[in-house]
């Protein structure tokens, strides 16, 4: 009986992942941008608590910090993929994708590893839970996300 649920189980696992492997080579436009919102609303998430530490809205706590920093970098590495070709506001209705995004690649891989880069530094800053540092590296990461949202995001 167990050998015929892991069985079940392992072909389960099988078929979904050979389903994800299917899916992600070739997603449908409302998928990516889909992905792509989960993704910012993640990093938003994670984001606005630390701002309002730094700001004195509520009170810092570095080990939040340091969690929530953690998670703004894993998407900062994940938010790329939601822009694959496809996904703009040519072929979908519902984005606040510029063009540009698409048209100029370069620059906009630029901004995301600016992203990636700060958000990283980030990440590493809050380990050491130095508030004054911290206050400094949020600026930076948040630089690159504003100067990224008005190259590339409708308003």
């Amino acid at each position: 009986m167990n050998k015929q649920l892991a069985m079940a189980l392992a072909s389960g696992i099988l078929g979904t992942s050979i389903l994800s492997a299917v899916h992600a080579a070739d997603p449908k436009p409302q998928d990516v941008v889909e992905y792509r919102k989960s993704v910012y609303t993640v990093i938003g998430w994670n984001f606005k608590p630390i701002g309002a530490m730094i700001k004195g809205e509520v009170p810092f706590d570095a080990a939040t910090v340091a969690r929530h920093a953690q998670y703004v970098e894993m998407m900062s590495k994940a938010a790329p993929e939601g822009f694959a070709k496809g996904s703009g506001p040519d072929a979908v209705k519902n984005t606040e994708a510029k063009p540009e995004i698409w048209t100029n690649p370069d620059k906009f891989k630029t901004a995301m590893s600016n992203f990636q880069q700060e958000s990283t530094k980030l990440a590493e800053v809050a380990k050491t839970g130095k508030e004054a540092d911290i206050k400094v590296q949020f600026g930076k990461t948040a630089e690159t996300c504003k100067a990224c949202h008005k190259e590339f995001k409708k308003d």
